[in-house]
Protein backbone atom coordinates (compact mmCIF):
# COMPACT_ATOMS: atom_id res chain seq x y z
CA UNK A 1 0.00 0.00 0.00
CA UNK A 2 1.05 4.03 -0.41
CA UNK A 3 1.70 5.65 2.61
CA UNK A 4 -2.15 7.58 4.56
CA UNK A 5 -2.53 8.91 7.78
CA UNK A 6 -5.27 7.30 10.08
CA UNK A 7 -7.51 9.12 11.88
CA UNK A 8 -9.91 7.76 14.43
CA UNK A 9 -13.18 10.18 15.02
CA UNK A 10 -14.76 9.95 18.40
CA UNK A 11 -18.27 10.76 17.10
CA UNK A 12 -20.24 11.03 13.62
CA UNK A 13 -20.04 14.80 13.80
CA UNK A 14 -16.28 14.62 14.06
CA UNK A 15 -16.01 12.12 11.14
CA UNK A 16 -18.40 13.52 8.98
CA UNK A 17 -15.92 16.94 9.54
CA UNK A 18 -12.83 14.94 8.71
CA UNK A 19 -14.48 13.91 5.61
CA UNK A 20 -15.78 17.37 4.34
CA UNK A 21 -12.07 18.32 5.34
CA UNK A 22 -10.22 15.58 3.42
CA UNK A 23 -12.66 15.34 0.37
CA UNK A 24 -11.85 13.35 -2.40
CA UNK A 25 -8.08 12.42 -0.35
CA UNK A 26 -10.69 10.61 2.49
CA UNK A 27 -11.98 7.31 2.59
CA UNK A 28 -14.31 6.11 5.61
CA UNK A 29 -13.11 2.61 7.05
CA UNK A 30 -15.43 0.18 8.62
CA UNK A 31 -14.76 -3.03 8.65
CA UNK A 32 -12.05 -3.01 5.69
CA UNK A 33 -12.97 -6.33 4.07
CA UNK A 34 -13.63 -4.55 0.78
CA UNK A 35 -11.28 -1.33 0.55
CA UNK A 36 -8.59 -2.72 2.05
CA UNK A 37 -8.42 -5.18 -0.91
CA UNK A 38 -8.90 -1.83 -3.26
CA UNK A 39 -5.47 -0.64 -1.57
CA UNK A 40 -3.65 -3.50 -1.63
CA UNK A 41 -4.29 -3.34 -5.40
CA UNK A 42 -3.38 -0.16 -5.51
CA UNK A 43 -6.97 0.39 -7.00
CA UNK A 44 -7.72 3.09 -4.30
CA UNK A 45 -4.85 5.55 -3.03
CA UNK A 46 -6.48 7.96 -0.47
CA UNK A 47 -3.85 10.36 1.72
CA UNK A 48 -6.43 9.70 4.86
CA UNK A 49 -8.14 6.59 6.88
CA UNK A 50 -11.61 8.13 8.78
CA UNK A 51 -11.75 4.92 11.06
CA UNK A 52 -15.06 4.27 12.20
CA UNK A 53 -14.29 1.58 14.80
CA UNK A 54 -15.55 3.86 17.73
CA UNK A 55 -18.54 4.77 16.90
CA UNK A 56 -20.11 1.14 16.05
CA UNK A 57 -22.72 1.44 19.04
CA UNK A 58 -23.67 4.98 18.77
CA UNK A 59 -27.04 5.29 18.15
CA UNK A 60 -26.52 6.81 14.63
CA UNK A 61 -25.11 4.44 12.98
CA UNK A 62 -25.49 1.12 14.94
CA UNK A 63 -28.43 -1.02 16.75
CA UNK A 64 -30.95 -2.59 15.15
CA UNK A 65 -34.74 -0.98 16.22
CA UNK A 66 -38.11 -2.27 14.71
CA UNK A 67 -40.66 0.68 14.18
CA UNK A 68 -42.96 -0.11 11.16
CA UNK A 69 -40.41 -1.98 9.76
CA UNK A 70 -36.85 -2.33 10.67
CA UNK A 71 -34.02 0.53 10.82
CA UNK A 72 -30.75 -1.13 10.85
CA UNK A 73 -27.01 1.33 11.85
CA UNK A 74 -24.81 1.04 8.89
CA UNK A 75 -21.95 0.04 11.03
CA UNK A 76 -23.82 -3.11 12.39
CA UNK A 77 -21.47 -6.07 10.86
CA UNK A 78 -23.54 -8.58 8.44
CA UNK A 79 -22.94 -11.27 11.82
CA UNK A 80 -25.16 -9.15 13.66
CA UNK A 81 -27.59 -9.00 11.13
CA UNK A 82 -27.75 -12.71 10.27
CA UNK A 83 -28.55 -13.28 14.23
CA UNK A 84 -30.66 -10.47 15.21
CA UNK A 85 -34.50 -11.79 16.23
CA UNK A 86 -35.64 -8.59 14.89
CA UNK A 87 -34.03 -9.08 11.30
CA UNK A 88 -35.25 -13.21 11.82
CA UNK A 89 -38.79 -11.93 12.42
CA UNK A 90 -39.32 -9.10 10.41
CA UNK A 91 -36.90 -9.78 7.24
CA UNK A 92 -35.97 -13.30 7.70
CA UNK A 93 -34.82 -13.35 4.13
CA UNK A 94 -32.02 -11.08 4.65
CA UNK A 95 -30.93 -13.18 7.49
CA UNK A 96 -30.80 -16.29 5.17
CA UNK A 97 -28.94 -14.36 2.55
CA UNK A 98 -26.29 -12.84 4.70
CA UNK A 99 -25.75 -16.52 6.27
CA UNK A 100 -24.44 -17.32 2.46
CA UNK A 101 -21.92 -14.64 2.30
CA UNK A 102 -18.75 -15.89 2.67
CA UNK A 103 -17.52 -17.41 6.33
CA UNK A 104 -18.36 -16.53 9.68
CA UNK A 105 -14.55 -14.33 9.71
CA UNK A 106 -15.63 -11.82 7.02
CA UNK A 107 -19.32 -11.44 8.08
CA UNK A 108 -18.19 -10.59 11.46
CA UNK A 109 -15.93 -7.85 10.28
CA UNK A 110 -18.14 -6.57 7.13
CA UNK A 111 -20.54 -4.39 7.76
CA UNK A 112 -24.18 -4.17 6.17
CA UNK A 113 -23.47 -0.49 5.19
CA UNK A 114 -19.97 -0.67 4.00
CA UNK A 115 -21.32 -3.47 1.59
CA UNK A 116 -23.70 -1.34 0.29
CA UNK A 117 -21.03 1.71 0.25
CA UNK A 118 -18.68 -0.51 -1.58
CA UNK A 119 -21.17 -1.57 -4.82
CA UNK A 120 -19.67 -4.78 -5.22
CA UNK A 121 -22.29 -6.18 -7.76
CA UNK A 122 -21.10 -9.18 -7.26
CA UNK A 123 -22.16 -8.62 -3.49
CA UNK A 124 -24.96 -10.80 -1.75
CA UNK A 125 -26.41 -8.31 0.60
CA UNK A 126 -27.27 -5.54 -2.47
CA UNK A 127 -29.21 -7.76 -4.26
CA UNK A 128 -31.77 -8.77 -1.20
CA UNK A 129 -32.38 -5.50 -0.15
CA UNK A 130 -33.42 -4.39 -3.20
CA UNK A 131 -36.70 -6.75 -3.28
CA UNK A 132 -37.30 -5.56 0.04
CA UNK A 133 -37.37 -2.09 -0.78
CA UNK A 134 -34.66 -1.09 1.45
CA UNK A 135 -33.20 2.40 1.80
CA UNK A 136 -30.34 4.53 3.28
CA UNK A 137 -30.04 7.36 5.14
CA UNK A 138 -26.87 9.52 4.37
CA UNK A 139 -25.56 12.19 6.39
CA UNK A 140 -22.94 14.69 5.82
CA UNK A 141 -21.59 17.95 7.46
CA UNK A 142 -24.05 20.15 5.03
CA UNK A 143 -27.35 17.81 6.00
CA UNK A 144 -28.89 14.34 5.82
CA UNK A 145 -31.07 12.57 2.49
CA UNK A 146 -33.02 9.34 2.17
CA UNK A 147 -31.89 7.39 -1.25
CA UNK A 148 -33.87 4.62 -2.46
CA UNK A 149 -31.48 1.28 -3.09
CA UNK A 150 -32.08 1.10 -6.49
CA UNK A 151 -30.69 5.18 -7.03
CA UNK A 152 -27.79 4.72 -4.90
CA UNK A 153 -25.99 2.51 -7.25
CA UNK A 154 -24.13 3.95 -10.42
CA UNK A 155 -21.79 1.73 -12.02
CA UNK A 156 -19.30 0.00 -11.17
CA UNK A 157 -17.99 0.13 -7.16
CA UNK A 158 -19.38 3.56 -8.10
CA UNK A 159 -22.36 5.13 -5.60
CA UNK A 160 -24.39 8.37 -5.71
CA UNK A 161 -22.54 9.53 -2.54
CA UNK A 162 -20.51 12.39 -2.53
CA UNK A 163 -16.92 11.96 -0.89
CA UNK A 164 -18.22 13.72 2.39
CA UNK A 165 -21.11 11.73 2.65
CA UNK A 166 -21.71 8.08 4.62
CA UNK A 167 -24.46 5.98 5.12
CA UNK A 168 -25.94 5.55 8.40
CA UNK A 169 -28.70 3.77 8.41
CA UNK A 170 -30.70 1.08 6.67
CA UNK A 171 -34.43 1.32 6.26
CA UNK A 172 -36.66 -1.90 5.49
CA UNK A 173 -40.66 -0.96 5.34
CA UNK A 174 -42.66 -3.69 7.27
CA UNK A 175 -43.72 -6.22 4.44
CA UNK A 176 -47.37 -6.93 3.55
CA UNK A 177 -49.19 -9.65 4.80
CA UNK A 178 -48.88 -13.01 2.74
CA UNK A 179 -45.23 -12.41 1.43
CA UNK A 180 -42.71 -14.88 0.71
CA UNK A 181 -38.77 -13.62 -0.14
CA UNK A 182 -36.32 -16.05 -1.01
CA UNK A 183 -32.67 -15.64 -2.33
CA UNK A 184 -30.33 -18.47 -4.48
CA UNK A 185 -27.10 -18.20 -5.82
CA UNK A 186 -24.91 -20.87 -7.80
CA UNK A 187 -21.08 -20.98 -6.30
CA UNK A 188 -18.96 -22.70 -8.84
CA UNK A 189 -16.10 -23.60 -6.32
CA UNK A 190 -15.81 -22.45 -3.02
CA UNK A 191 -18.71 -21.39 -0.59
CA UNK A 192 -16.48 -18.14 0.13
CA UNK A 193 -16.40 -17.50 -3.55
CA UNK A 194 -18.71 -15.20 -5.09
CA UNK A 195 -21.81 -16.53 -7.31
CA UNK A 196 -21.52 -16.76 -10.64
CA UNK A 197 -25.27 -15.28 -10.64
CA UNK A 198 -27.53 -14.89 -7.37
CA UNK A 199 -30.77 -14.01 -7.79
CA UNK A 200 -33.56 -12.63 -5.28
CA UNK A 201 -36.98 -12.39 -5.18
CA UNK A 202 -40.11 -11.68 -3.03
CA UNK A 203 -43.83 -11.57 -4.15
CA UNK A 204 -47.19 -10.55 -1.92
CA UNK A 205 -49.90 -12.75 -2.48
CA UNK A 206 -53.88 -11.19 -2.63
CA UNK A 207 -56.72 -13.37 -3.74
CA UNK A 208 -54.48 -15.70 -4.65
CA UNK A 209 -52.85 -13.52 -7.21
CA UNK A 210 -49.50 -11.77 -7.14
CA UNK A 211 -50.24 -8.25 -5.87
CA UNK A 212 -46.51 -6.97 -5.67
CA UNK A 213 -43.49 -8.69 -6.97
CA UNK A 214 -39.93 -7.29 -6.71
CA UNK A 215 -36.85 -9.45 -8.24
CA UNK A 216 -33.06 -8.59 -7.96
CA UNK A 217 -29.99 -9.76 -9.55
CA UNK A 218 -25.89 -9.85 -8.30
CA UNK A 219 -23.05 -10.77 -10.88
CA UNK A 220 -25.58 -10.13 -13.43
CA UNK A 221 -24.29 -6.24 -14.26
CA UNK A 222 -22.33 -3.71 -13.26
CA UNK A 223 -24.41 -2.58 -10.84
CA UNK A 224 -26.92 -4.69 -8.58
CA UNK A 225 -29.74 -5.35 -10.66
CA UNK A 226 -33.91 -4.85 -10.59
CA UNK A 227 -35.69 -6.64 -13.24
CA UNK A 228 -38.18 -4.92 -14.08
CA UNK A 229 -39.28 -7.35 -17.18
CA UNK A 230 -40.24 -9.68 -14.69
CA UNK A 231 -41.55 -8.18 -12.29
CA UNK A 232 -44.32 -6.59 -14.59
CA UNK A 233 -44.28 -9.97 -15.71
CA UNK A 234 -45.93 -11.52 -12.34
CA UNK A 235 -47.94 -8.95 -11.71
CA UNK A 236 -51.86 -9.61 -10.92
CA UNK A 237 -50.91 -13.15 -12.21
CA UNK A 238 -51.69 -16.45 -10.60
CA UNK A 239 -48.88 -18.37 -9.35
CA UNK A 240 -47.38 -21.36 -10.96
CA UNK A 241 -44.30 -23.18 -12.15
CA UNK A 242 -44.76 -21.73 -15.52
CA UNK A 243 -45.71 -18.46 -14.86
CA UNK A 244 -42.16 -18.57 -12.67
CA UNK A 245 -40.56 -20.10 -15.94
CA UNK A 246 -42.21 -17.81 -18.46
CA UNK A 247 -41.25 -14.75 -15.96
CA UNK A 248 -37.94 -15.73 -15.55
CA UNK A 249 -37.15 -16.11 -19.20
CA UNK A 250 -37.12 -12.36 -19.57
CA UNK A 251 -34.29 -11.53 -17.83
CA UNK A 252 -32.18 -12.73 -20.24
CA UNK A 253 -32.59 -9.42 -22.26
CA UNK A 254 -31.19 -7.30 -19.14
CA UNK A 255 -28.83 -8.80 -17.40
CA UNK A 256 -24.93 -7.62 -18.72
CA UNK A 257 -22.88 -10.66 -17.23
CA UNK A 258 -18.64 -10.34 -17.91
CA UNK A 259 -17.24 -13.42 -18.69
CA UNK A 260 -15.15 -14.33 -16.11
CA UNK A 261 -13.27 -18.02 -14.36
CA UNK A 262 -16.33 -18.49 -13.35
CA UNK A 263 -18.39 -18.58 -16.64
CA UNK A 264 -18.96 -17.13 -20.07
CA UNK A 265 -21.38 -14.24 -20.50
CA UNK A 266 -24.02 -17.36 -22.41
CA UNK A 267 -23.35 -19.59 -19.56
CA UNK A 268 -24.07 -16.57 -16.86
CA UNK A 269 -27.17 -14.85 -18.72
CA UNK A 270 -28.39 -18.73 -18.99
CA UNK A 271 -27.51 -19.53 -14.76
CA UNK A 272 -29.34 -15.84 -14.43
CA UNK A 273 -32.67 -17.41 -16.01
CA UNK A 274 -32.27 -20.53 -13.64
CA UNK A 275 -31.53 -18.69 -10.55
CA UNK A 276 -34.50 -16.15 -10.58
CA UNK A 277 -36.96 -19.33 -11.60
CA UNK A 278 -35.81 -21.03 -8.54
CA UNK A 279 -36.06 -17.81 -6.34
CA UNK A 280 -39.41 -16.90 -7.49
CA UNK A 281 -40.99 -20.51 -7.08
CA UNK A 282 -39.35 -20.08 -3.76
CA UNK A 283 -40.63 -16.68 -2.76
CA UNK A 284 -44.16 -17.80 -3.88
CA UNK A 285 -44.04 -21.05 -2.06
CA UNK A 286 -43.28 -19.31 1.61
CA UNK A 287 -46.07 -16.92 0.60
CA UNK A 288 -48.74 -19.49 -0.14
CA UNK A 289 -47.55 -20.52 3.51
CA UNK A 290 -48.89 -17.73 4.73
CA UNK A 291 -45.47 -16.72 6.26
CA UNK A 292 -43.34 -13.70 5.78
CA UNK A 293 -40.00 -15.50 5.53
CA UNK A 294 -37.70 -17.15 3.06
Amino acid sequence: MIAFEYVEPDSLDEALALLAEYGEDAKPLAGGTGLLNLMKQRLVQPAYLVGLRRLANQPELGGIRAESGLDIGALCSQREVETSPLVRERAPSLAETLHQVATVRIRTSATLGGALAHADPNQDPPAALLVLDARVRIASARGERDVALPDLFVDYYETALYPDELITRIEIPALPPTTGAAYVKFLPQTHDDYATVAAAARVSLHNDRIGEARVALAAAGPVPLRSAAVEAALQGQRPSPQLAADAAALVADEVEPVADFRGSEAFKRDMAVVMVRRAIDQAVAWAMNGQTTE
